[in-house]
């Protein structure tokens, strides 16, 4: 259109989505966040960083605060889309910061996981922090405005889901589906008998400082092992990555004790629930949620259909508490160590 021509901005993806909606070019402090281009100590723009690149200031567009009205559908992009015109566009964020919302996770402390393609820890914190060595990602969390602080600290293992699938297609019986496996996986005690599995298969690891370490299994005795402690060791492998980030962020001042997350893909594995309770002693609490519901209840709240967070997810529904068992304690404790122990040797 004539109204964007010699008009230069930086945007997101979903910034641009909303520009060819409503004709309107803006962003978030949580976008920019995302861009790395948000000064968190000064509560602005990072100015040296567009001055060390050699951008303008004039490239940033418009910030406008998460929850508002945005802009209208466009009357060109309500003909093209077959919608209504001025529909109003009130809200955007990331995937994970929107996954966190699904699961109304707002407040310090807080934290929501996902364990899909990719495996994430993301936890609120409080105060302006961060990880010295870059191995886990800081975001304005959705919320975040310059007199509450809301940081989203992020840890992504990228060797989560692909593990999980290639252990099916290369370990387990041929044609059971996931619940089978998992059943079957089950049928090994916690710890795997000795076996480890650093799952670190999908390229570099940001939680690693981007080194490359691969897959490794470790401590199979070709006469006591079967399927059943190499599908285990998998999915233990998976949560204690899971672990070593939470380390991180524990030390960043962010305690977990309780983990918020939707009722789907690795956790539908009580095995994968169960060993991430045991091993980081935190409360996991299920929902019968996703990112498209919330996406809705953000834009709901941006549109004033809801007065706050707590209204929007009043009728988000429980499923499942997963609580740690005491009498396994010992035994995660011991297998995280031992699984440790071969990663730093990997490293």
């Amino acid at each position: 259109p004539e109204l964007f021509e010699k008009v230069y901005k930086i945007m997101l993806p979903g910034d641009y989505v909303a520009m060819r909606l409503t004709d309107r070019i803006c962003t978030t402090v949580s976008g920019l966040s995302e861009m790395m281009l948000w000064d968190f100590k000064e509560g602005k723009v990072a100015d040296f960083l567009l001055e060390y690149f050699g951008y303008d200031a004039d490239i940033i567009p418009e910030i406008v605060p998460t929850f508002s009205v945005q802009g209208l559908v466009s009357a060109e992009a309500a003909a093209e889309l077959g919608l209504a015109e001025g529909i109003p566009v009130s809200y955007r964020a990331g995937d994970q910061p929107n996954n966190a919302l699904s699961l109304n996770v707002f407040n310090p402390g807080e934290i929501a996981s996902t364990a899909g393609t990719s495996g994430v820890v993301y936890g609120v914190l409080g105060e302006v922090n961060y990880d010295l060595k870059s191995r886990v990602n800081t975001f304005a969390h959705v919320n975040h405005t310059n007199d509450r602080t809301r940081l989203g600290v992020l840890l992504c293992i990228n060797g989560t889901g692909i593990l999980n699938s290639w252990s099916k297609r290369t370990v387990a019986p041929e044609g059971i589906g996931y619940a089978e496996m998992n059943d079957v996986a089950d049928q090994a005690p916690i710890g795997a008998a000795g076996v480890s599995v650093i799952p670190f298969g999908n390229g570099a690891e940001r939680v690693l400082q981007n080194k490359e370490v691969n897959c490794s299994i470790h401590g199979v005795n070709f006469l006591t092992h079967n399927k059943s402690h190499l599908l285990r060791a998998a999915q233990e492998g998976i949560v204690f990555s899971f672990m070593y980030g939470m380390e991180i962020m524990e030390q960043m001042g962010m305690p977990i004790n309780k983990i918020h997350a939707g009722h789907a893909n690795m956790f539908l594995s009580p095995l994968f629930r169960n060993t991430l309770a045991g091993v980081s002693g935190a409360t996991i609490e299920l929902y019968d949620t996703d990112g498209s519901v919330g996406a809705a209840k953000g834009a709901g709240m941006g549109a004033g259909i809801y007065k706050d967070n707590n209204e929007a997810f009043a009728s988000l529904e429980k499923i499942e508490v997963i609580e740690p068992v005491a009498a396994d304690r010992q035994a995660y404790v011991e297998a995280y160590a031992l699984w440790k122990e071969r990663l730093m040797r990997e490293l």
